[in-house]
């Protein structure tokens, strides 16, 4: 299957790497320069350096060029640069091809799942997500990891997971779009206030805590939003939360490890040279949970402390005094 991933950051490129051994490949890149130094050189040495990218690569810096004959786009950018994208897709991508978000976030002024936007701006075209414990570098090095494909057409999905999937990349399918995306989105943030915990050396207790607790969060707002519960115990919940509010190769885990040690927000993201979703995401979530009565302090006390409104010692601590209640109180029966 022909694939075209779009946007050349750590993930997407190490999809695209990934999935040349099943196939013919297309990278886009935003810039020219950048394409360049992958068909040149094999490497992106700003998002994944010491990473030698494979010979059946082929980046390119126009979009048309991309996704020309493909047969799946996966887009790989980051969530507030994710409809102005779409829109340019709209103009060169052929009817019918599916279009999968590579992306975990939630758009900042409507507050749609990624989906919800390829719906709405690419409509007639089958939509997804692929989601899950992903740590670029680790899959790039050849590491074993699996992920799950969230579309609501089986059929399509059936096919993509076989184009997706390698010897080392496992791909699973699930009906549940809602649950997916949700817990991809607010998993960034929960790993921002583990990372906050261990800045301030708070333990592995804590941590364990905040994974949690986490879950039950990210499971509340799935559930109001019509996902499965189930879904948020699998690969895109307490599998993408088990690796991000623990590894130090995850951006959103070492944003709040900075903070914990009193850095500046600014001060952190100059040095990040990527994105961190959790940071605005965490607002995005208390809005979403406000409009939808479902309590989401977590999100609350990350956005306070990325907004420099709390300080993270202040925030965490303002989780421990919260009323006393039973461990199920939200999640239903």
């Amino acid at each position: 299957m022909r694939v075209a991933v779009v946007g050349a950051g750590s993930w997407g490129t190490t999809f695209a790497g990934l999935l040349t051994a099943n196939g013919p490949t297309r990278l886009w890149a935003r810039r020219p320069a950048l394409a360049e130094e992958i068909n040149q050189r094999r490497t992106n040495a700003v998002y994944l350096p010491r990473t030698r990218l494979p010979l059946g690569l082929r980046a390119t810096a126009d979009l048309a060029e991309a996704v020309a004959g493909a047969e799946v786009v996966a887009v790989a950018v980051p969530t507030q640069g994710f409809r102005p994208v779409l829109e340019a897709l709209a103009t060169v991508l052929d009817a019918g091809v599916p279009v999968v978000s590579l992306v975990k976030g939630l758009e900042r002024h409507t507050r749609r799942r990624m989906s919800e936007v390829v719906a709405e701006v690419l409509p007639g075209h089958p939509t997804g997500a692929l989601t899950g414990p992903n740590l670029a570098r680790e899959i790039a090095a050849g590491l074993p990891a699996a992920a799950v494909l969230a579309m609501g057409d089986e059929g399509v999905a059936a096919r993509l997971q076989q184009a997706f999937g390698t010897e080392a990349f496992r791909v699973y399918t699930n009906g549940d779009v809602i649950g997916c995306e949700i817990s991809g989105a607010l998993k960034n943030v929960v790993a921002i206030a583990a990372g906050m915990s261990d800045g301030l050396e708070l333990g592995d207790n804590a941590r364990a805590a905040i994974v949690t607790r986490g879950l039950a969060e990210l499971t509340r707002l799935a559930v109001a939003l019509g996902g499965d519960p189930r879904t948020c115990a699998g690969l895109a919940g307490l599998g993408d939360l088990v690796v991000t509010c623990s590894s130090d190769k995850s951006r959103n885990h070492q944003v709040g490890v900075a903070l914990g040690r009193g850095r500046s927000l600014a001060e952190v993201v100059a040095e990040l040279h990527m994105v961190a979703e959790g940071i605005e995401g965490a607002e995005v979530v208390c809005q979403l949970g406000a409009e939808l009565g479902v309590e989401v302090p977590i999100a609350e006390q990350t956005a306070a402390v990325c907004a420099g409104r709390l300080g993270a010692a202040e925030a965490l601590g303002a989780l421990m005094q919260r009323r006393l209640r039973s461990e199920l109180h939200g999640l239903g029966k």
